[in-house]
């Protein structure tokens, strides 16, 4: 059976991205999108749902989104969705939805005024420096 699992986000970061280093001292940055989708209910009233969306980028891409991201920035992340899961500090089993981005783009105008959408970020292929697709993610639950 065929299969296909990509997905294409364009929201604002909710946080500065965090950037981590895999054992292997490869980088992994995790950015917080949140993106919105305005509509009128059938009622005619104006409505705004919001989803709240974790997207992980490897390599020396983690590195440059980690410097050029900040909070409230808007950013297109392209990748595939991905379940982990995971136990919680409390010991409470939990499971997170996230993108395992394999590109990022800016979106809308640079910082300080300059137009201009940015230049697409792309992660390299498989043995080009990114992480292999089927190594295990280490959990980003901070440590107590």
């Amino acid at each position: 059976m065929a299969s296909f699992n990509k997905i294409i986000l364009i929201g604002n970061l909710t946080r500065d991205p965090e950037l981590r280093y895999l054992p292997s001292g490869k980088g992994v940055c995790t950015l917080r999108l949140a993106a919105s989708e305005r509509y009128k209910t059938s009622a005619g009233e104006p409505k705004e749902e919001t989803l709240f969306i974790d997207a992980v980028i490897f390599g020396k891409q983690a590195e440059t989104a980690s410097t050029y991201l900040k909070k409230g920035r808007p950013v297109l992340v392209e990748g595939r969705l991905r379940v982990r899961d995971f136990e919680g500090r409390d010991g409470a089993k939990r499971r997170a939805v996230e993108i395992i981005a394999n590109r990022w783009q800016f979106i809308g105008p640079r910082e300080g005024g300059a137009s201009g959408g940015g230049v697409p970020a792309e992660v390299p292929p498989a043995g080009g420096g990114a992480e292999p697709v089927d190594e295990p993610m280490p959990s980003f639950e901070e440590e107590a």
